[in-house]
């Protein structure tokens, strides 16, 4: 996983939710969106080994400008300078005197999950506790679609974070899909409670016996999924706002766009 390395004001601005955004000079990971990075807290740049990682972010969204055509939208999320010369110095002291006004910035916005593990993600067989974040999608509905979910444990280490290429269903069989796939993750690593978040209501108050399924191409999922969530001790299922589901919406919408790149290659 690709790492950026933020000073400790900025990453303690990111952990309290207060900046969202970061600006880069002579990129040389090519991030792109989508593109799941860990972000790592210099708190003392000259002691490498006081640095450590605060959490993983998704980036959203990317706009690549000149400095020159830096304007005040673009300050939305980032610190602003007392001038624009302010500005340009501040990124020479950075990234030294080669930098001007044509040199190209790249402004990355984000998602932050914090607490990650310092490496990328990995599965522990002690996780009797799991949270899942699951989400689905369909380009067309029905149309391509995809299941994307994202299982930390209780610190919010990221345990796995994986998206599935489903074929042309609906948008509700891809929510089923994807739930059923997190929680056949959440059983084979050993997992006893599970705490479910996802943005559908129907699926949600489906599992939670609210409403009925009464579609009847989604009894054969919602008796699968049933049957997987008998094999925990306990299961609970939430609904929460689209814009809290960042990062399972994030895998499915990474497989989804590789697989239109696919097709429109061949």
């Amino acid at each position: 996983m690709k790492k950026l390395k933020l000073d400790h004001e900025l990453a303690t601005l990111v952990l309290n939710g207060e900046k969202t955004s970061t600006w880069r000079i002579f990129d040389d990971k090519d991030l792109s969106v989508n593109d799941r990075v860990i972000l790592i807290d210099k708190v003392d740049p000259d002691k490498p080994q006081t640095w450590k990682n605060i959490g993983v972010a998704t980036i959203n969204k990317v706009i690549e400008k000149r400095l020159s055509d830096i304007v005040g939208d673009d300050f939305d999320g980032h610190e602003e300078f007392a001038s624009r010369d302010e500005m340009l110095a501040t990124y020479r002291k950075y990234y030294g005197a080669d930098v001007s006004w044509n040199t190209p910035v790249k402004m990355l916005h984000f998602s932050f999950l914090p607490e990650v593990p310092s490496d990328t993600t990995g599965v522990s067989p002690k996780n009797e506790k799991v949270i899942i974040y699951a989400d689905g999608g369909s380009r067309g509905n029905p149309g391509p679609s995809a299941g994307g979910y994202v299982l930390v444990d209780e610190q919010k280490n990221v345990l796995v974070d994986k998206g599935v290429y489903l074929g042309v269903t609906t948008n509700n069989q891809a929510e089923y899909q994807a739930l059923r796939s997190a929680l056949e993750e959440a059983r084979n690593m050993g997992a006893k409670e599970v705490a479910v978040y996802m943005d559908s209501m129907l699926v949600v108050n489906q599992m939670k016996g609210i409403f009925k399924v009464k579609n009847r191409d989604l009894w054969p999922i919602h008796d699968a999924v049933k049957e997987l969530v008998a094999a925990f001790q306990e299961v609970k299922f939430t609904q929460i706002p689209r814009e809290l589901n960042k990062l399972a919406d994030a895998a499915v919408n990474r497989v989804l766009d590789e697989e239109a790149t696919k097709t429109h290659e061949h």
